[in-house]
């Protein structure tokens, strides 16, 4: 069995000092390399593409690094927020840096639930907030615009559910130019409103096709 000491992830950059963008009071948002998806209008290509340019981290290093910030995440109701890429594949990591770091420190996860269930489990217990990028939750426009089926984000926003923690996330629903509709997004948030979400961020992708 891999020994905690042992648990390492490829960290594309770590953000400092965001206020309100990644969860509460100040942030540190930390990406993730790696990601299921292939999304057409991808905001981040150098978390997966061939050649991209990360460092291997253990939890501990990662720490080391942020714990500067100890003061501005205390002092604000903030802390990690860890991004992608899609960081729910690296539900290990985040556990043990949760075990690791101040019990104050919030720990958000921005994910696109498109992960096998057993990480969402693990996440679970661990995160004040999930930020999820839900896309749409028609299938077939998410499989034209991401390359993948939802049906593991289906069954993972089901679990969030059934745990009671729909309260604690805030669900990310985008027009998506050339792929989805102002019809097609309503449809989205009723069918999650339904499930028991009720946060949702609204707002529009920014193309070549809009600009």
């Amino acid at each position: 069995m891999e020994q905690n000491h042992e648990i390492k992830a490829p960290v594309t950059a770590v953000s400092r000092h965001r206020i309100a963008t990644d969860g509460m009071g100040v942030t540190t948002l930390v990406v993730f390399h790696a990601c299921p998806l292939r999304c057409r209008w991808c905001l981040n290509p150098q978390t997966w593409r061939e050649g991209s340019v990360y460092t291997e981290m253990t939890p501990a290093q990662l720490l080391m690094g942020v714990r500067a910030d100890d003061l501005y995440f205390q002092a604000t109701g903030g802390g990690v927020t860890f991004g992608g890429g899609e960081p729910a594949l690296r539900s290990r990591f985040i556990e043990e840096f949760r075990r690791m770091c101040p019990k104050e420190w919030k720990i958000n996860i921005e994910t696109s639930l498109n992960v096998p269930q057993e990480h969402v489990r693990r996440l679970i217990p661990l995160t004040d907030e999930f930020l999820i990028d839900i896309k749409d939750m028609n299938p077939s426009i998410y499989s034209e615009y991401t390359g993948k089926d939802n049906d593991q984000v289906i069954s993972n926003l089901m679990l969030i559910v059934s745990e009671g923690m729909a309260d604690r996330c805030r669900i990310r629903i985008p027009l998506i130019p050339g792929y989805n509709s102002e019809e097609d997004r309503r449809h989205s948030i009723d069918m999650l409103r339904n499930m028991g979400f009720t946060r949702f961020d609204v707002f529009e992708y920014i193309t070549k096709i809009n600009k």
